[in-house]
């Protein structure tokens, strides 16, 4: 466990920006506690300044896990963001998608949103712009990639593909084996 290098800081803070923008400070500078984000096992964990002095006594081999899992490092150095990290990026989202009571079982499934089941959509969304996708009760469903802007959404047929599912709640079901690897 340590913190981040400055090349991993910055891989890591892009990635986060396509989705929250500027407000990842939210993250750091927060009222009620201190948070940090550290690196543990190619992982990115957010976790509160004082539970650091716990798991400061724990070897690091045995730690298996602390805080908030926000995504981890490939063996090329890109970095990924996990689905656990999902209730902070709906919280501080640029931009958002909701969809349909019957597009919200295709997304957990690991499609795409298309238009037919797309609900509404933040306005002026840019195309390729990461997107928080919500159900219409704002349940938090996953997050993704938006294939075409806001205007292209409303000349594209019912089939075309609005967002590009990079991960939703099913994760947990389909990968559950290696969820900690």
């Amino acid at each position: 466990m340590r913190p981040l290098t400055e090349e991993e800081t910055k891989a890591f803070y892009k990635k986060l920006a396509k989705y929250i923008g500027s407000n990842i400070r939210f993250l750091i500078d927060r009222e009620d506690e201190d948070y940090v984000f550290r690196f543990h096992k190619n992982r990115v964990y957010y976790v509160r300044a004082a539970l650091l002095k716990f798991v400061a006594h724990i070897g690091q081999d045995e730690l298996v896990a602390f805080g908030v899992c926000f995504g981890k490092f490939t063996k090329t150095g890109k970095f990924r963001l996990h689905i656990t990290c999902l209730e902070y990026l709906a919280k501080y989202a640029k931009y958002k998608i909701w969809v349909k009571t019957a597009g919200e079982q295709a997304f957990v499934y690991g499609n795409h949103v298309v238009k037919t089941h797309l609900a509404k959509m933040t306005e002026n969304t840019p195309q390729n712009a990461g997107v928080v996708v919500l159900s219409m009760s704002d349940v938090p469903l996953g997050f993704g990639v938006t294939a075409k802007s806001t205007i292209q959404c409303r000349e594209l047929e019912p089939t075309g593909i609005v967002a590009v599912n990079q991960c939703d709640l099913g994760e947990y079901l389909r990968n559950e084996d290696n969820a900690l690897t």
